[in-house]
C-alpha cells in the first residue's frame, strides 16, 4: 500500500446527536481523510451498572455517573447508523464503525463496510472475536494494553474462526487519553510484525499531529486518530482529539511524508538535476598557464561551475603538460 489510510474517529463525539454526527462527516471528508469511524453499542450490553469511569473520563466528563449512564448519554440507534453509513456514501467518504457487543456486530454486517475495526478492548473477548472472525472480511485490530502474546492469541482466534492473516491490520496503540510521549514507543509497529499479518499501522491518542505523521515515516500503512467539531464540548474524548484544522494538517502531512518516502533508490532526482552544473566545480587555471607547461598543484585550483572537467579527475591531469594556453579561471579542456 503506497497510500495510507487515514482513519478519523469521531467515535462518540457526537455526544448523542445525530445532526453532528451528520457534521462530522462532511468535516472528515473536507479534511480529506478516507474513512470516518463512530462507535456502535447498546450501553446495557456493553458495560455493567457497576462499572466505573476511567480517570481521563472522569476528568473529562466530571460529575458522579457511572460509565452506563454516560454511554447511554453517547448512544445513537442502529437507524442512525444506517443513515450515517447512508451519508457517508453521498458525501464520498467510507464509513466504519466499531462494534462493541455481540448485537452491534450483527448490525453493522448489515452495512457493507470494508473493514471491521477491533478496539483494543476487546483483544481478550474470544466470543467476539469469533464472531468478527466469522464475518470473513477484512480486520483492523487495536493492539493497546496488550503484551505481544495476546496480540498472537488473538489473531490466532481470528485465523481459526476464518479469517486469515493476510486479511488483519494491526495498530500499535497506547491506551491513554492523552498518550504521553514517553509512553508511546512507536518501534512496538516492529514487534507486530512478528504476527505475519497484512501489515501495522498506528492508532494515536497523543496530543497534536507529530507522533501519526512519525508513524507513516516508521511504515505506518494505517493511521486512526480522534477529531472533534469543538474541543471544549462535554465527554470523554474531545479534549484529546483535534479539530478540524488540526485534522486537517494531519492529512496534508501524512500526503506529504508518502511523497517524500519514495522507493529508497538512490539516483539524482530530476529537480536538482540542473543544480549540478551550478553547485558542483570544474578544474580551472589557477594563473596563466603557458603551452607545453606541466600542470602542477600550483597553477591548478577548482572553482564552479561544474561544466568542465570534474575534480576527480585531478590526479590523471597533474603532471601532463598543457596543450594550449590559459588565462585565470579558464576550464582546464
Amino acid at each position: 500500500m503506497k497510500h495510507t489510510i487515514i482513519i478519523a474517529e469521531a467515535g462518540v463525539n457526537h455526544n448523542g446527536s445525530y445532526d453532528r454526527a451528520v457534521d462530522m462527516i462532511h468535516a472528515a471528508a473536507r479534511a480529506g481523510v478516507d474513512y470516518v469511524k463512530f462507535q456502535t453499542f447498546k450501553s446495557e450490553k456493553l458495560v455493567s451498572a457497576s462499572a466505573p469511569r476511567a480517570e481521563y473520563q472522569k476528568r473529562n466528563c466530571g460529575g458522579d455517573d457511572s460509565q452506563l449512564a454516560m454511554l447511554r448519554a453517547l448512544e445513537l440507534s442502529y437507524a442512525d447508523f444506517a443513515r450515517l453509513a447512508d451519508e457517508c456514501r453521498r458525501t464520498g467518504i467510507g464509513f466504519m464503525s466499531t462494534p462493541f457487543d455481540l448485537d452491534s456486530i450483527d448490525f453493522l454486517a448489515t452495512l457493507g463496510m470494508d473493514y471491521w475495526k477491533i478496539p483494543s478492548g476487546e483483544i481478550t473477548n474470544l466470543p467476539y472475536l469469533r464472531k468478527i472472525a466469522l464475518q470473513h472480511g477484512r480486520v483492523i485490530l487495536s493492539t493497546g494494553m496488550s503484551t505481544i502474546d495476546e496480540v498472537e492469541a488473538a489473531v490466532s482466534v481470528l485465523e481459526g474462526g476464518g479469517t486469515p492473516r493476510s486479511d488483519v491490520w494491526l495498530l500499535h496503540c497506547t491506551t491513554q487519553y492523552p498518550t504521553p510521549y514517553t509512553d508511546v514507543n512507536l518501534r512496538a509497529m516492529d514487534a507486530l510484525l512478528a504476527c505475519r499479518c497484512r501489515g501495522v499501522g498506528y492508532s494515536d491518542h497523543t496530543q497534536g499531529i507529530a507522533v501519526p505523521v512519525a508513524a507513516v515515516a516508521l511504515g505506518a500503512k494505517i493511521i486512526e486518530k480522534h477529531f472533534t467539531l469543538d474541543k471544549t464540548l462535554p465527554g470523554p474524548d474531545h479534549k484529546a482529539s483535534l479539530d478540524v484544522a488540526e485534522l486537517t494538517g494531519m492529512v496534508r502531512s501524512v500526503r506529504a511524508v508518502e511523497q517524500a518516502l519514495g522507493d529508497g533508490a538512490k539516483r539524482v532526482t530530476d529537480s536538482e538535476r540542473p543544480n549540478i552544473a551550478v553547485a558542483r566545480k570544474s578544474i580551472v587555471a589557477a594563473c596563466d598557464i603557458a603551452a607545453g607547461e606541466i600542470f602542477t598543484e600550483r597553477n591548478l585550483t577548482v572553482k564552479r561551475p561544474g561544466t568542465g572537467l570534474s575534480p576527480m579527475l585531478w590526479d590523471t591531469l597533474i603532471g601532463t603538460p598543457s596543450t594550449r594556453a590559459y588565462h585565470p579561471d579558464d576550464q582546464i579542456q
